[in-house]
């Protein structure tokens, strides 16, 4: 199974390259392959000191939702929308999803240039932080074009996480007359 942080980081890198490329990611669309056809359990995982990730994946998730209504967006059925309504909606979520990335979150690329260019991966070059992809053969240095810059949060400041109803992302409202 994969873990829950690792599926929602998934969905939103899906979400967005759906938006920005019409396509799934590759390593989204393999993990998938592999949990399907994975037979063995995973081992348990000692719990770690602090916040449980999953409450703190939740906590960014509701963030979302109450700055750029994600959530809404993302559980709608847009089959009956035209284009342009979707865009016309995506445009508010996006906003509002940015002020709370900007609010909580410092990101920077990890590579600063231009996708599209061409760029050289040294050797012993952090495989999480750039990931060669294509035809790829030998040790490197490889040399190929930018496909995604990548990014790197270099600042995490979440307001701390409430006692209680922590998988609420969102209550539900009832308006009395």
């Amino acid at each position: 199974m994969i873990p829950y942080g690792r599926r929602l980081k998934f969905a939103f890198r899906t979400f967005f390259s759906i938006l920005d490329f019409s396509r799934i990611p590759d390593d989204v669309a393999e993990a998938m392959v592999k949990k399907e056809e994975a037979a063995a359990p995973e081992e348990p995982v000692a719990a770690p000191s602090g916040p449980d990730p999953a409450d703190r994946a939740l906590q960014v998730l509701a963030l979302f939702q109450r700055e750029g209504r994600l959530v809404d967006f993302l559980m709608e059925d847009l089959a009956a929308y035209s284009d342009a309504q979707i865009g016309a909606a995506v445009r508010d979520v996006h906003a509002g999803c940015r002020r709370a990335l900007e609010r909580y979150l410092s990101l920077e690329p990890v590579i600063d240039d231009e996708e599209g260019r061409p760029v050289t991966v040294e050797r012993g070059t952090d495989p999480a932080r750039v990931k060669v992809v294509g035809n790829v053969a030998g040790t490197p240095p490889f040399t190929g074009v930018l496909r995604h810059r990548g990014w790197d949060a270099t600042r995490v400041e979440l307001p701390p996480l409430a006692d209680a109803g922590r998988s609420i992302l969102a209550p539900a409202e009832v308006e009395v007359a």
